[in-house]
């Protein structure tokens, strides 16, 4: 099949993870077309156990101050990720936090008549599984719009930090700028498919 001849496989495969943004302002239209895509993604028993929170402004500011201060707590190559990190959420005019919020571990031990250990293993595993869905979706639908974005998983190292900085409780997933890429990137080269598929009849 020739890629071009298809919208969605094309955006996914032109999708980047971008670190620097031009000074230019995201929509609010484009926002929510982000936000409602990423809503739409599969979760475990349409639980939905996932909020966005759109980071803007003064906090965004304070963000960036808690990751660069932080940054040198760790050790260099931690440290570096994080000073990276702090320097993407600066440039970028908008992040967004995706935070579980652990209904589907709550409504899952109690509704499932198993061990409690097992149960909240299995639906926190889904939780994670759902926001990750939802995540990749907003990646691809900010691609589709001619935006750029990366996902920032290295702010688990202060994720309380975070948490306690947008006022959230639950579990830290992941932290998105978005905005307009100050250059292109050709992206990394993937692995071929020899190396990665495995087929069983």
């Amino acid at each position: 099949m020739n890629i071009k001849e298809n919208q969605t496989i094309e955006n996914i495969m032109a999708r980047r993870s971008v670190r620097m943004y031009e000074d230019k302002d995201v929509s609010d239209e484009d926002l929510l077309t982000i936000l409602e895509a990423a809503n739409q993604a599969p979760s475990a028993h349409n639980n939905q156990s996932w909020r966005f929170v759109i980071v803007k402004g003064k906090k965004k500011d304070e963000m960036v101050e808690l990751i660069s201060r932080r940054a040198g707590d760790f050790p260099r190559p931690s440290s570096a990720l994080l000073r990276m990190a702090s320097r993407s959420i600066a440039s970028a005019p908008v992040t967004i936090a995706v935070i579980n919020t652990g209904e589907l571990i709550r409504h899952g031990t109690e509704l499932f008549e198993v061990d409690k250990e097992i149960a909240y293993d299995f639906f926190r595993t889904m939780e994670i599984q759902s926001s990750a869905a939802a995540v990749e979706n907003m990646l691809i639908a900010a691609t589709s719009l001619g935006l750029a974005t990366v996902w920032l998983g290295i702010l688990f190292l202060i994720k309380d930090e975070v948490l306690a900085l947008l006022d959230e409780k639950g579990e830290f997933m992941a932290v998105v700028p978005v905005g307009y890429a100050s250059r292109q990137s050709s992206g990394p080269k993937k692995r071929p498919l020899e190396m990665i598929v495995k087929k069983v009849e």
